[in-house]
């Protein structure tokens, strides 16, 4: 017996040894990574906030002399705090009228209080607030082509409609005036359709990393190029730089077409093509074009204001002055005056007026 195996006894470990088996196990449980969420966990947690966007717009039918119709459209946003939602500046750039929808039900009337077209990005105002959470909005220089996101939107109305794909690139498309210009884009996979645009597009932590802009497409639907506005990109614009929401459509015009319409400027100018009820050009009297013609196989209206200089600053050459008019323009305190030279029925016109905001 006492040559017994001892493997064939119970084994006895010290005190000491015990505790530091214990310390030891505790400190690999602390380090370890949490359980990874599935999509359907994180979104769950973000979907109250995503909201569709029903706007009420003025409309000048093409190639028709039928009188102005309103036409309502639907797009996507996100709330971003108690009162603002984040959305593309083209949803809502010509609103005359905006409603927000949550999930929950509720339906909140909103203003345009920045929208910077050359980003895509606007961002709305609640005239209350809604049972909602806001969500974060996330790094996007910390996004890797590969990662996994997700959209929700309202693709073609269907509402809070849920799509995943992974980042495919990160895009700086070419500015007017060449270079890169100051906006980054997100490629996607993830389906996107008319509808989603202003929508969130979301990392697995929930956080919004883009902001659905629009899609390449030959057959107008989903094939696989869907491009989000950077969050960072819209967090720069929106919320630490200046900006306002002008209310304004306009068409560049330059060379030959500024030759037709008999522009003075040999830098061309901004043909207004749509004016928005309660914005910063409606209160500066500004006419929008209401004739429906084609010009070299292009769709537009005619007869509204040629805008030539803002503050001063001419549109031309070749736009190369419109953002240092925005720039001018955003930095004004709410009520001052602003200045814009326009030709307006063949005429130069110098209109004056105080910011509505």
């Amino acid at each position: 017996m006492g040559n017994a195996d001892p493997s064939r006894r119970g084994a006895r470990i010290s005190p000491k040894c015990a505790a530091g088996c214990i310390t030891a196990c505790a400190a690999l449980a602390l380090a370890a990574p949490a359980p990874a969420q599935t999509v359907a966990e994180v979104f769950e947690t973000v979907r109250g906030a995503v909201a569709i966007i029903h706007t009420s717009n003025t409309e000048y039918p093409l190639l028709t002399l039928e009188r102005p119709v309103a036409v309502g459209g639907t797009g996507s946003g996100v709330l971003i705090s108690p009162t603002e939602v984040m959305t593309a500046s083209h949803v809502v750039q010509t609103a005359d009228e905006i409603l927000v929808e949550f999930p929950s039900g509720e339906v909140v009337k909103a203003t345009v209080t920045a929208s910077r077209p050359t980003h895509d990005v606007a961002l709305l105002q609640l005239a209350e607030t809604v049972s909602a959470q806001p969500v974060p909005i996330g790094d996007s220089d910390a996004v890797s082509v590969g990662d996994p996101v997700f959209v929700v939107g309202a693709p073609l109305g269907q509402g809070h409609t849920l799509t995943v794909g992974h980042v495919s690139a990160r895009r700086r498309p070419v500015g007017l005036l060449g270079g890169n210009s100051t906006v980054e884009f997100l490629q996607t996979d993830a389906a996107i359709n008319p509808g989603n645009s202003g929508g969130p597009m979301f990392n697995m932590e929930g956080q919004v990393v883009g902001i659905v802009s629009h899609i390449l497409s030959v057959s107008g639907g989903f094939q696989g190029l869907g491009y989000a506005v950077a969050a960072n990109t819209a967090r720069q614009v929106l919320l630490e730089q200046a900006s306002i929401w002008t209310g304004l459509e306009g068409k560049p015009v330059a060379g030959a077409l500024a030759a037709l319409l008999n522009v003075p400027s040999p830098g061309g100018g901004i043909l207004v093509q749509k004016v928005a009820a309660g914005s910063a050009a409606e209160a500066l009297g500004l006419r929008p074009s209401t004739i429906p013609v084609e010009v070299a196989g292009e769709s537009m209206l005619l007869g509204g204001d040629i805008i030539l200089a803002v503050q001063g600053i001419a549109v031309g050459p070749l736009l190369g002055g419109w953002e240092d008019i925005r720039a001018a323009v955003a930095g004004l305190p709410p009520g001052a005056n602003i200045t814009v030279v326009l030709l307006r029925a063949g005429q130069l016109v110098e209109l004056t007026g105080a910011l509505p905001y």
